[in-house]
């Protein structure tokens, strides 16, 4: 008989890997006490987590919190994929300074095919309910609108950063935005949730979730919200990653339906302080593998390139598979480890033959200043650190003909060499 996934981590076990890179938690007793009562009972948990199909295309910043339901799915609980197809209609006001175009049903319907498309690269299908939101919203009709609607204020909508600074500058607030938290709220009442997930912007949507369960004489959920990734170019500053955020717009993003050898490269080119942080905030790898990985990195036992080539494999066969991913790191292997390089990115060097037919390669080396002796250059050649056109020259008596040559000297060296 197969394991309950409830009761393979302890609910102190499951808490530790859930809340890994959070930034708030309201109330993390709440969340301890709800977990310990799953294990025991064996009723998984109602993971919410709703998205607004207002893009099409998803990179990884947008999975993290897909990510975060994937580790609630790995321990037994139900996550709810519910995609805001009427909130959309709206837009989600959070983070922004100016009124978000609201989209067509027909806008709304093309981005939810696309987004379920992407997101089972992330989440187990079999394991995932999606819901749209039309399915209760529709049902409310005017009046159930107008009694949701006077369950809050204007004055506390605009305690919320974002109302509240347009307001100060005296930009437009459309009063169907004071709309969306109640909506996105109520949502938590019709799922019954007992954790919803979101980014940091989405915290006040998710207060008033948690505010309308209580009214509701319900169990309210507990709130988990998550950090905004950084772009690639992020970099550590005074012991902080500083960086933009992932976006499209800043050409600093992976994108989920990128072709693997591009989420490979890419993540190839974080710097080793950004890798940490990716690893924490989207590897499947436990707290606790984590962990030995970074200590083996700290004691040389392991060079910081394999922990990230480790992270790039597993980006790419996620958003792919792992044969696809290994072809991957091969490609990448083969291009920059190895060197294998391109002839118009090298610069020219010539050297004179002195009207000599031929000319050894270790005296072109060194002529070239490729290397500091002809000594050093015939060491090289033997220990096979020296390529001509791709090719091994172990020969140290190799010579050259009249010509230009792609050459490549140890790993960090390489140039069109050209005999005249």
């Amino acid at each position: 008989m197969s394991e309950n996934p409830l009761r393979k981590a302890t609910p102190q076990e499951q808490f530790e890997e859930v809340t890994r890179g959070t930034m708030d938690i309201q109330v993390p007793e709440e969340l301890k006490k709800k977990l310990e009562r799953s294990y025991e009972t064996g009723k998984p948990l109602i993971i919410k987590a709703g998205f607004d199909p207002s893009r099409p295309d998803l990179h990884l910043g947008h999975s993290l919190l897909l990510t975060r339901m994937r580790r609630f799915q790995e321990f037994g609980h139900q996550v709810v994929f519910l995609i805001g197809d009427f909130t959309a209609l709206i837009g989600d006001p959070s983070g922004k300074n100016v009124t978000r175009p609201a989209l067509t049903r027909d806008e709304v319907k093309v981005n939810a095919k696309t987004y379920q498309d992407q997101v089972f690269k992330v989440l187990d299908a079999a394991k995932t309910q999606v819901r749209f939101n039309s399915e209760w919203l529709d049902k409310l009709g005017t009046e159930g609108m107008i009694r949701l609607a006077a369950r809050y204020s204007v004055q506390r909508m605009l305690e919320r950063d974002d109302f509240k600074t347009r307001f100060r500058e005296n930009r437009s607030i459309s009063i169907h935005e004071f709309l969306y938290p109640l909506l996105q709220g109520y949502d938590s009442v019709a799922l019954k949730a007992d954790v919803e997930l979101g980014a940091t912007d989405q915290l006040f949507n998710l207060l008033v979730g948690r505010q309308l369960m209580k009214e509701e004489g319900m169990e309210p959920q507990v709130i988990m919200t998550g950090p905004i990734l950084e772009g690639l170019d992020a970099k550590m500053v005074d012991g902080k990653i500083v960086g933009d955020k992932m976006s499209k717009s800043l050409d600093n993003y992976v994108g989920i339906s990128d072709p693997p050898e591009q989420i490979y490269g890419k993540l190839m080119s974080i710097t080793d302080d950004l890798m940490w942080r990716y690893y924490e905030l989207l590897s499947s790898r436990t707290l606790k593998e984590l962990g030995e990985l970074k200590q083996k990195v700290t004691s040389g036992e392991l060079h910081p390139k394999a922990a990230k080539s480790g992270f790039a494999q597993e980006m790419a066969a996620r958003f792919h598979d792992a044969e696809s991913a290994q072809k991957a790191m091969q490609a990448w292997e083969e291009r920059y480890s190895q060197k294998k390089i391109v002839a118009e990115d090298q610069p020219l060097v010539e050297v004179a033959m002195g009207g000599a037919p031929k000319l050894p390669l270790a005296k072109a080396l060194a002529e070239a200043k490729l290397v500091a002796s002809v000594t050093e250059a015939r060491k090289l050649m033997g220990q096979g650190g020296v390529r001509v056109n791709g090719e091994k020259a172990t020969d140290p008596k190799h010579e050259l003909d009249a010509g230009e040559y792609l050459v490549q000297v140890g790993k960090h060296k390489s140039a069109r060499l050209k005999l005249a």
